[in-house]
């Protein structure tokens, strides 16, 4: 049975690094095969994993609208596009959705897309799929439902805002989703206790919080991939016990 966790959350809360400091986590602890689904417009996971990119999911769904090779039918022609654009790594692979929707028509595309990706799924033990703070692109092209929405936050007022605002996004596309988390990132210190309060009135389930590290801004200056950070930086630390809880348990031994 495939595991699958999304993540969500606002620009600039580090769900990106999380994600990827998750496969690292899950890896570890031989949790394999993964498949790394970036869903975020703006891409950038293939550079917290430090792997290259050539084609995107995108491209796919634009070549399909020129047309498609004599001798091909369109479901033939998107599997190979598909398994074009898909990055095998050590443990994982990696597929980028690319540029939203442009002009036109792309309902038969996106059908194809999406049954294609349900399929491929389930060929791994575990989707880590990074999302853009806005839940429509997994009802539209991936699989609708989730073991856990991990939704990343800083520690502040409007961070708990949007994490409620995705979270409220997500039942009311009903995507069927077991298990809410809320993950707040870059604290500095304690946490305040007015966003304690303010997660608990929203009624969000926190699960912990990420203390600020400068490693992970040594790493971004100098562009190396944040799964290369060592295993005691305090970010990690913090996410290896919140791992442990809330996603490491759904697993039984691992094989």
């Amino acid at each position: 049975m495939t595991i699958t966790v999304a993540m969500a959350g606002k620009g600039g809360t580090g769900k990106t690094t999380i994600a990827g400091l998750l496969i690292k986590f899950l890896l570890k602890r031989g949790i394999k095969p993964i498949l790394a689904v970036d869903a975020d417009a703006n891409a950038n996971l293939n550079e917290v994993l430090g792997i290259e990119v050539e084609t995107t999911l995108g491209d796919a769904r634009e070549a399909l609208k020129d047309g498609v090779p004599t001798g091909m039918t369109r479901d033939i022609y998107m599997e190979y596009r598909l398994e074009k654009a898909l990055v095998e790594s050590d443990g994982y692979d990696l597929i980028v959705m690319g540029r939203p929707e442009g002009p036109g028509c792309y309902c038969h595309a996106n059908t194809l897309l999406s049954r294609l990706l349900d399929t491929l799924c389930d060929n791994y033990r575990v989707v880590v799929m990074d999302n853009e703070a806005g839940m429509e692109h997994i009802s539209r092209l991936l699989a609708r439902r989730a073991d856990i929405l991990l939704i990343a936050s800083d520690p502040s007022q409007r961070g708990i805002q949007a994490a409620r605002r995705i979270r409220d996004l997500a039942r009311d596309l009903k995507l069927e989703i077991k298990k809410e988390i809320l993950v707040i990132n870059r604290v500095n210190g304690h946490l305040p206790p007015e966003i304690k309060d303010a997660a608990d009135a929203a009624g969000l389930n926190l699960a912990g919080c990420v203390p600020e590290d400068p490693l992970i801004s040594r790493y971004d200056t100098e562009g190396r991939p944040t799964v290369e950070l060592p295993e005691d930086a305090v970010s990690v630390q913090a996410l290896n016990k919140i791992f442990e809880g809330t996603v490491f348990d759904l697993f039984e031994k691992p094989l």
